[in-house]
């Protein structure tokens, strides 16, 4: 049990020098002083539970960092520490061995977990709803406790197809192709296990050692303190805000009488890992991707760099850690673009000057001009999920007027149409190493197509600044709202990756679908 004195007061002299709060995590008793922090902090940074993830602290909007506290589901970046004294408090790795090996084991079954980042905390708030009598067999159900979470990576349909299952007596699966698929679809090595459901999926600020340094970006660098909180109060990172400011399209369209016209808004990728590594000093900075590919949001990042020279230059471990409104700041976004097109094809591609980008749009427009612009704004890539060709295949469809196969330049293909609200999806992209991973990953790849075009987008001012700083306001789609997502495997022979062509054959369904509207988002 926990002490009943669950804080003191530390003090010489009647002068208090700092207070100590008492409490329980996962049935130990501990003692941590408090700094006028989070709860969160000081779970990772104090008490190295890595189980319980940043994922846009002090936001409190992804769900990412969700425990319970006397049973109840709480997000852990907006607790302050004082709060839990005398209390109990339950990460991932504190629910009975039961539960835990209940909730793993259905989400491995179903590929309700890709790179496994958010699931902890959605784990942790399914088991406190259901110690609670909860039926998590409804969607509605479901739903309502994943209103409180954010998932890029599955699109929300696999997490309840698991929520529905953990009493079901479902069979064991060998993980090694699983891992294989996993790894085909994100480019890298990639790993499919209960480990990466309960929290130990390696993540790079998982590794760090508790004494490490932290470093955080600021205006004019990076800034180097003790801990995190100390270098986000040196450079004054505030918690970001929604903005009244209105999302708009950067660029105007080409003038013309078109068949068919389509701008884009600024989009964020939305990855919830936010961008993080560490290094040793003289050693090996750890890979900010270390299980999940983040659609290409963290190519060419500065963290492993700025890791490795730091460490160096202080002659000890050093973190560099983003913060959420950095990777909205920073990070880099997929191009802009305002096109028009004639119904034979040919017309004028508008984009953000981007590397490679104009090479992308052709290869699906051979016929049309692509003109680059330079646009006050974050940096952009053509590395982003089916960047500029997504784009290219919309329009060829609107002047179709009916979906068809989209090649991906990895060589995946798809088609989706949606009927009756249900997106279906067909891939050719070879004879499955795994069915439930190649699945998972090709609805994941359609949630995202769908969100896209129905309601994705940020602010960015005419400078080029930045407006929308919170994870809810680029307007992911919930799984309240999500469609159900069918999807057929007609593949055989060489396995190709999926996602990209997924994404690209849900966009110009949903597109197509929605009346073809010039303006992205269409909701």
């Amino acid at each position: 049990m926990v002490s009943s004195e669950a804080l003191r007061l530390l003090s010489v002299g009647g002068v208090r020098i700092e207070r100590i709060i008492q409490f329980q995590v996962d049935g130990r008793d501990v003692d941590v002083v408090d700094d006028d922090g989070s709860l969160l902090e000081a779970l990772r940074d104090r008490l190295g539970v890595r189980s319980v993830k940043d994922g846009c602290s002090p936001q409190g909007q992804c769900g990412c960092c969700t425990v319970l506290i006397d049973d109840a589901p709480r997000v852990a970046c907006v607790t302050p520490l004082r709060r839990v004294s005398g209390r109990i408090v339950t990460t991932v790795d504190g629910l009975t061995e039961q539960e835990r090996r209940r909730w793993s084991h259905a989400f491995v079954a179903h590929g309700a977990a890709q790179c496994g980042f958010c699931t902890p905390g959605i784990v942790c708030r399914f088991v406190g709803h259901e110690r609670k009598g909860a039926d998590l067999g409804r969607r509605e159900t479901v739903d309502r406790a994943l209103s409180a979470h954010l998932c890029r990576c599955t699109g929300w349909q696999t997490i309840r197809e698991a929520a529905a299952e953990t009493s079901v007596d479902l069979p064991v699966r060998d993980l090694g192709p699983a891992s294989r698929q996993a790894t085909v679809e994100a480019g890298r090595p990639q790993t499919v296990g209960p480990e990466v459901i309960l929290g130990h999926g390696g993540f790079a600020d998982d590794t760090a050692p508790l004494d490490a340094l932290v470093a955080v970006r600021s205006e004019n660098g990076w800034v180097t303190a003790a801990s995190l909180q100390e270098a986000r109060a040196n450079v004054g990172k505030v918690q970001g805000r929604r903005t009244s400011l209105v999302s708009s399209p950067p660029l105007e369209l080409p003038e013309g009488d078109w068949a068919v016209a389509l701008r884009t808004r600024w989009v964020e990728p939305a990855y919830l890992e936010i961008d993080a590594s560490w290094c040793p000093p003289g050693g090996e900075a750890a890979d900010p991707i270390a299980n999940g590919g983040a659609f290409g949001g963290k190519i060419g990042g500065e963290v492993a760099n700025a890791a490795r020279t730091l460490a160096r230059k202080h002659d000890a471990p050093v973190r560099a850690l983003w913060s959420r409104e950095d990777a909205v700041r920073y990070g880099v976004k997929r191009p802009p673009l305002a096109a028009g097109l004639h119904s034979d094809g040919s017309g004028i591609v508008r984009v953000a000057r981007t590397a490679g980008i104009a090479a992308l749009i052709q290869s699906v427009l051979p016929d049309c001009e692509v003109e680059e612009v330079a646009v006050p704004g974050p940096p952009t890539s053509s590395s982003l999920r089916a960047a500029g060709w997504a784009e290219a295949e919309m329009l060829r469809t609107a002047l179709d007027g009916k979906t068809r196969w989209v090649q991906s330049p990895s060589g995946g293909r798809a088609k989706a149409e949606i009927l009756d609200g249900t997106i279906r999806v067909e891939v050719d992209v070879g004879e499955p190493l795994d069915w439930v991973m190649l699945r998972s990953y090709c609805i994941g790849a359609a949630h995202m197509g769908y969100s896209w075009v129905t309601s994705e987008s940020i602010a960015v001012d005419n400078h080029g600044d930045v407006h929308d700083l919170t994870v809810r306001s680029f307007g992911v789609v919930s799984s309240s709202e999500t469609p159900n997502i069918e999807v057929v495997s007609v593949g055989e022979g060489e396995i190709r990756p999926a996602g990209e062509a997924v994404f690209a054959a849900v966009a110009a369904a949903t597109w197509l679908y929605r009346g073809c509207p010039v303006d992205l988002p269409t909701g």
